[in-house]
């Protein structure tokens, strides 16, 4: 995704992350109600507005959000509560804006927001803080101008080291068992500037040298969109054409580098990724990736809802700092 890092500090990065969240569309049996970017549903407001929450994700027509949207309302409804879902279009003033309207009028008790920028929502923090209107972020207290856990407000993020270190082990483990353990690794990196970026990528080389010292990169790439990873893995296996293994920080990296060296006639051994949307596992059950390092969307969204509904019941509690759980698939897993 990338459900996700509203669930991280960067707005790239965010986009990505979330990629992976559709499948949390599945907990929208129940009802719920979409509204114009800054609505409120009929009714809301006075003593509706502790059983209403609005949900502001980066834009509706990522499908990954669109899907945890519905995932949202279909959960809020289960709990006996009603989401107003705004629709920022990845413009951090529109996001400020809309949610602004709802808080300052008192039509909600909580919100939860996949921010755009988090540095945008700076005072509106405050703000809610003072209306005591729960907030659950993404990211870390720090991001939004904060010292420390606050009261109203939780948190969550991506242990990006666990992450890192475990795309590290198995790729490792993937160059041992088929490869005989040396391989020409082609590294598909985050962007400069991409949340966790620095620490992710010292946990993954950390591990894999631990686990394959014979695994040598022969070419770093920085990852955006799924062609353009594509057009760069092909790029570089004319340089490098006996890379044999890939390392792929995200689901558009991997998504890609299979694209490329399909394209190009190639075996790709050990693929090992991070992200985890319903394309990627699918290719894991079916051997062309080896492992992914696959973030829990639904298990966040059902702590994330639950934390924020406890602020609401409680305005005198203190928010969490939430981790995204994350899981390693593998064929057959």
């Amino acid at each position: 995704m990338r459900l996700f890092d509203t669930l991280t500090r960067g707005r790239r990065h965010s986009v990505v992350a979330v990629a992976s969240l559709s499948c949390v569309a599945l907990l929208a049996a129940c009802g719920g109600t979409t509204q114009p970017a800054g609505g409120a549903s009929p009714g809301a407001g006075g003593g509706e507005a502790s059983k209403t929450i609005a949900f502001s994700p980066l834009a509706l027509k990522i499908p990954a959000m669109k899907g945890l949207s519905e995932g949202v309302k279909g959960y809020g409804a289960s709990k006996g509560y009603n989401v107003i879902v705004q629709d920022p279009d990845l413009d951090p003033q529109k996001q400020v804006t809309d949610l602004r309207s709802v808080i300052e009028s008192g039509r909600v008790g909580g919100a939860w927001v996949i921010s755009v920028q988090p540095a945008a929502l700076t005072d509106l923090v405050k703000t809610a803080q003072e209306k005591k209107v729960a907030l659950k972020l993404n990211g870390v207290p720090e991001d939004y101008g904060l010292s420390g856990m606050q009261v109203g407000v939780s948190f969550s993020k991506i242990d990006y080291v666990n992450q890192g270190k475990a795309m590290g082990d198995e790729l490792g483990a993937c160059v041992n068992e088929k490869l005989g353990g040396n391989a020409k690794v082609i590294w598909m990196k985050d962007v400069a500037g991409t949340a966790g970026k620095a620490e992710k990528e010292k946990a993954q080389t950390d591990a894999l040298s631990a686990a394959a010292p014979g695994a040598t990169v022969v070419t770093e790439l920085e990852t955006s969109t799924r062609a353009k990873a594509q057009t760069d893995v092909s790029a570089a296996l004319q340089g490098n054409p006996d890379a044999n293994a890939v390392l792929a920080t995200n689901d558009e990296a991997a998504l890609g580098a299979l694209g490329a060296f399909a394209a190009a006639g190639k075996e790709l051994p050990c693929l090992v990724e991070a992200g985890g949307n319903e394309e990627v596992l699918k290719a894991v059950q079916a051997g062309k990736i080896y492992a992914s390092v696959a973030l829990q969307f639904q298990e966040d969204m059902v702590q994330s809802f639950d934390a924020l509904i406890a602020m609401i019941e409680d305005p005198t509690k203190e928010g969490q700092q939430l981790t995204v759980p994350q899981k390693v698939i593998k064929a057959g897993s």
